[in-house]
């Protein structure tokens, strides 16, 4: 199953979708105008069920094949939300929202996915029912969570769930998958450091945080390079610092820092949460100091299942010619991982060609890649649950 005539003969109404999101971005949970616009398409295209609502503002189409012999119910999920970037592509269609672009392909990764959805109500040449989901929050919001929240998984009887995502650096029509974890999850911390204001000129009369906190950013340093298994992947980064004066001669009374820390298993994640607190708790405690540390978790790791990984790559392999199989974990994260806890599946990169990289301004979904993307999407639903 190569990439599918139909999608070269639909590319230009694709393109048409795709670039009117991305003239019209929208952040987090306020998708309104994307999620209604996904409706209505879904509801032009025939599908049996079209449900809004779902995780705040997710849109669920429901799309039932010919027979269903096993019940059987595969779910295919995109990601709809822009961020917060000015844009600085130069395109016709750029955004026409000041402070806010499509800077991750979602755009593209919706109208993939709108693309499948036409053609699978068009065919429904397969034995089973075909979930296509479409979630906002995805950049920071955890729209996956709020989605299996709202009994994403259970209400549509979804058995595997299926992710994509654009990669600039990847040739166009190539697919990189890999067994087990795919991306970190991704924490936060901030920590304040009290110790004891005063004259820069009588450092004695004062604890002086500023150098209490450099002492405990150098020192967070070892919890990766001396306390985690070098076969284990972490980083942890103290990404702001922060006093409460910007004299030239008050030693603060309070430093704030802020990081985050990513991994890609629970222990190595608990591991260095343990030592984090050791860490900066203990420096401060021997310069007569304190230090406050609060953790927040983010999403978790997200992790392909073996079964649904080799899937993934059948389809990817017989759309593209080849597949990567063996591709590197990436640090970042992506709360499709919160998907994956509820149900086995598999998460796959697609190539974006030589393009600026995902989150700058002048990055852009090279729309030479939707039949590629459209093809996998409905190939994963035709080759799952074949008609008999």
């Amino acid at each position: 199953m190569p990439v599918k005539n139909r999608f070269a003969q639909m590319l230009d109404e694709i393109i048409a979708w795709r670039r009117d999101f991305h003239a019209n971005p929208e952040l987090m949970f306020d998708t309104h105008r994307t999620s209604g616009r996904v409706a209505e398409l879904l509801s032009s295209f025939g599908c049996d069920e079209v449900v809004t609502g779902i995780g705040r503002t997710g849109v669920v189409g429901v799309i039932r094949g010919r027979s269903d012999s096993k019940g059987r119910v595969i779910g295919l999920r995109a990601d709809m939300d822009a961020l917060p970037i000015t844009e600085a592509t130069g395109a016709e269609y750029a955004s026409t929202v000041p402070g806010k672009m499509h800077a991750c392909g979602h755009d593209g990764h919706t109208s993939m996915l709108l693309g499948a959805a036409k053609y699978l109500a068009e065919t429904r040449n397969f034995d089973g029912t075909a979930v296509v989901i479409f979630q906002p929050a995805e950049e920071g919001g955890g729209g996956g969570r709020e989605m299996v929240e709202d009994g994403l998984m259970d209400r549509f009887g979804i058995d595997e769930v299926y992710g994509l995502h654009n990669m600039p650096g990847i040739p166009v029509g190539q697919f990189v998958i890999r067994h087990g974890a795919m991306m970190a999850a991704a924490d936060e911390f901030e920590i304040t450091v009290t110790g004891h204001g005063g004259h820069a000129a009588k450092p004695q009369a004062a604890v002086d945080t500023t150098l209490v906190a450099s002492h405990i950013v150098v020192a967070l340093q070892s919890i990766v390079s001396r306390n985690v298994d070098p076969l284990r992947e972490a980083v942890l980064s103290v990404c702001a610092f922060h006093t409460d004066t910007r004299a030239y001669n008050v030693i603060p009374h309070h430093v704030h820092l802020r990081g985050t820390v990513r991994s890609m298993d629970e222990a190595t994640r608990d591991h260095i949460v343990n030592r984090l607190h050791q860490v900066t708790e203990g420096i401060a405690a021997s310069f007569g100091a304190t230090a406050k540390v609060s953790y927040k978790y983010g999403y978790p790791v997200t992790i392909n299942a073996p079964e649904q990984t080799d899937f993934a790559a059948e389809v990817a392999q017989s759309v593209a010619g080849s597949v990567v199989t063996d591709g590197d974990p990436m640090m970042g994260a992506e709360d499709f991982s919160y998907m994956l806890n509820e149900r086995p599946g598999a998460y796959i990169f697609m190539g974006n060609g030589d393009s600026a990289m995902i989150h700058h301004p002048e990055y852009d979904f090279n729309d030479d890649a939707i039949p590629a993307g459209c093809s996998w999407w409905a190939g994963l639903i035709e080759q799952r649950m074949p008609m008999r």
